[in-house]
Formats: structure tokens, sequence, C-alpha cells
């Protein structure tokens, strides 16, 4: 009730802060944009068969959680082409079995929330200058703190858990351990060049100095990240469209290493004592998309990293695919409604598989052993604008097969419910 009660009383002043600065805008003209969005999203999953638990597990028991971020966007332009943007950012809550025990966890607002009480950071800090340099070509920078998934990996019907599709392995690449905080920011240089219908961006990132921690920091020799993009889009007749992206990655970190820990133990192999500094983790994604006028849009995702050291930033897959259809409400007289269904399947390399299998723990899974499977997921969302409002709710359903690998476990079912607005 404290924390609804809370929820509530912030939500009043972001929103009087907001209306009152569009107003000041309108007024004297000023040269700046402003923006706000809140999301809440309400989960639950019933008792699940479980022949053991560990430290990691998703618990089996009944479960309920509830998770909470507001975002003010104060973007102001500089000089010709140039932007400086403001993120101040508030999130509290939490996920179901503190968001662990799944590689694909179920509710991707959880990346951002550190603590279950509301706390206020920035998000983001960042400098833009775009230079137009002809007919079909230009060239942006970004430096400051941002995240990653800002600029790569984009996606019209599977990038945003805030409106589209919640579980991790569908919001971007599941395999793409990709640097970032505990909240999904991290501090980075990034350039994009466009030439008629390509784009080639790529950017230099700091990673965090322990895993999946609230802190980052860029070292060229002993930690940073590398990811290279390149994009080509293609258009038809009536409107269709089709993307296809290939991202690349590098990251270097004080990481530990799967097969040095499950060869080296006695008890339970700890993966900590086992980093090092200058040990690597590479990766693949290719992504593509297609769009049929506005009626609907398929997509579909394949990742993969080498899985030899640990997860450093994201989360516990080395592997995945996903597929998945978007259908918008204009097909059915509901024009601002849109839904999907889509199917993931994520997997662990054979090093962190032993490793698991011995009852090793990493930062997001660990039932203390393996009876290993690849995780599958399905899920379905409809997106419901509350007429004349800046209101959509969202039921989404997810059924997950072998929950944190392991056929021993599960399935599982998420209910959820997602309130969202923005203005």
């Amino acid at each position: 009730m404290k924390l609804k009660l809370l929820n509530f009383i912030l939500f009043s002043i972001f929103s009087y802060t907001v209306s009152f600065a569009q107003n000041q805008q309108n007024d004297s003209i000023a040269p700046f944009n402003l923006r706000f969005q809140m999301t809440s999203v309400y989960q639950y999953h019933p008792a699940f068969k479980a022949d053991y638990s560990g430290n990691n597990s998703l618990q089996n028991h009944e479960e309920k959680a509830l998770s909470l971020t507001s975002t003010l966007f104060f973007d102001m332009p500089l000089w010709k082409g140039a932007t400086i943007s403001l993120n101040p950012e508030m999130s509290g809550g939490e996920g179901v079995s503190g968001a662990k025990g799944l590689g694909g966890f179920a509710n991707g607002e959880t990346f951002r929330i550190g603590q279950t009480k509301p706390v206020v950071y920035m998000a983001r800090m960042l400098l833009e200058q775009k230079i137009d340099l002809g007919i079909n070509q230009s060239l942006q920078f970004v430096i400051g703190k941002f995240g990653l998934s800002d600029y790569f990996d984009g996606n019209t019907f599977c990038h945003d858990p805030r409106t589209q599709f919640l579980n991790w392995s569908l919001m971007t690449h599941g395999a793409w351990d990709y640097a970032a905080n505990t909240r999904g920011y991290t501090d980075a240089i990034y350039a994009n060049y466009q030439l008629d219908t390509w784009q080639i961006r790529a950017s230099i990132a700091a990673l965090p100095t322990t895993a999946n921690g609230p802190n980052v920091e860029f070292n060229f020799n002993k930690s940073n990240a590398i990811n290279v993009e390149v994009e080509k889009e293609m258009n038809f007749k009536n409107n269709d469209k089709a993307i296809i992206r290939v991202l690349g990655f590098k990251n270097v970190a004080k990481m530990g290493n799967y097969n040095q820990a499950s060869s080296s133990f006695i008890g339970t192999p700890n993966i900590i004592s086992t980093r090092a500094d200058g040990r690597t983790k590479y990766g693949l994604g290719i992504n593509g998309e297609y769009s049929h006028g506005e009626q609907w849009g398929a997509f579909g995702r394949i990742s993969y990293n080498d899985g030899k050291n640990e997860t450093w930033a994201f989360t516990e897959i080395d592997q995945s695919a996903s597929l998945g259809i978007n259908l918008k409400g204009k097909m059915w007289n509901r024009k601002d409604d849109f839904g999907g269904i889509a199917i993931a399947t994520n997997g662990l390399s054979k090093d962190h598989q032993k490793y698991q299998q011995l009852g090793g723990n990493g930062f997001m899974i660990g039932d203390g052993n393996l009876n290993y499977g690849t995780e599958e997921i399905a899920e379905a969302f409809y997106s419901f604008n509350v007429p004349h409002s800046h209101i959509t709710l969202s039921p989404d359903y997810q059924y997950i097969i072998n929950p944190g690998y392991n056929r021993d476990r599960g399935p599982v079912q998420f209910l959820s419910l997602r309130f969202h607005t923005e203005f």
C-alpha cells in the first residue's frame, strides 16, 4: 500500500512538472523538448514442478511482484545539429525471485531496478552531433552516458519492454553481453554513418567493474567493449519494407573462466575465484524485420557468443534465436492498439553447462545442479489504448519450458499486466 501511494505521489509530481514545462515552452518558444514516461508491470507465476532448487533458482512456489520506472526526457539544441540530452529516471519494485532463475527473464523493466525502494538517478547524459553530408548521407556522433541498445539492434516490433514484448530474449539479442551497469547504461562514444539505405555504426564503451555491477570503467587494455553493426533497408511496393542488421561485439574485462572454475574446484566451483585481467568475449547477432504497410510486421533474431568466460553485463545466454509477428489494431478498427506473438530459444555453451551442472552460480542462474535443456519461451501480449488518454494497458502471457536451462524444473507460466503512459 505504501509503495502504491508513493507511486501515485511521484506520478503526480512528474505530471505537474512536465505540464508546467510544456506550457512554458509554448509561451516563450523555448528551444527544448520535454517528454515523460511511466511504466509499471505487475507479474505473477503460479507454483510449478521443481525436483530441486539452488541459490539462484526461480522459486517454484507461487510468486507475484511489481516494478515501476518513470523517466523525464529533456533535449535541448545547442548549435546546428547538436543536442544535449538529460534523462533523470526513477525505478523501484522488484522482479519475481529477485530477477533470477531464467536466462530470458520475464520482465524487461527489472533490468533498470537496483533495489525495491524507488530511487532517482541519471539514466542518460549525452551530447549528440549530426552532420548533413548531402543527399541521403549523414554522420552522427554521440558521447556520454546512455544505453547501447538505444542505438544498436533496433527493431520496430521487438525492442522496448515498456510497450512491446517483456521477455529479455525478445527486447534485444539474448547472447549480446552488451556493456552496461546494473540499470542498463554505460559511458561510451558512438558514431553512425548513413549512405542512402545503408548504415554502419560503431561504439567503444565502458564495462562494469564487476559482473552486473553498478559502476563502469574504461581501460583500453583491461576493460572495454567494442560494438560494430551494419544495417541495410530494402523498400518494396505497397509501402512494404525490410531491414537487416548484423552486429558484432568484443568485450574485454576481468572475467572468470568456466572451464578453469570447473576443473579446479573443491566442493562447489566459484567463477569469481578464476577472474583475471584481459579475458574476452566475442559475439555475433543477426536481426531482421519485415513490415507489411500499416497492418502487420514480422521479425527474427539469432545471436551467439563464445561462452568461454563468464557473462559480465546482460544475462546468461550464449546462444539465442527468436521469431515473431506483430499485428496492428488498424486491421480491426482499433488504430492505436497492437499485439504480438513470439517464440524464443536460449542455450548455454558446453563450458557454461558443465559449470552449472557442478553447482556453480552466475549472477542470473544457479539451481545447484543441471539436467541441461534449451530454455524455450513463448510470449503473447495485447496493448489496449485507453480512449482519450495517453495510457495503454497490456495483458501479457509467457510460457517457459526448462527455466534456467533445467529439464528438472518447470514449465512455468507468467501472467502480467503492464501500465504505460507517455506524453
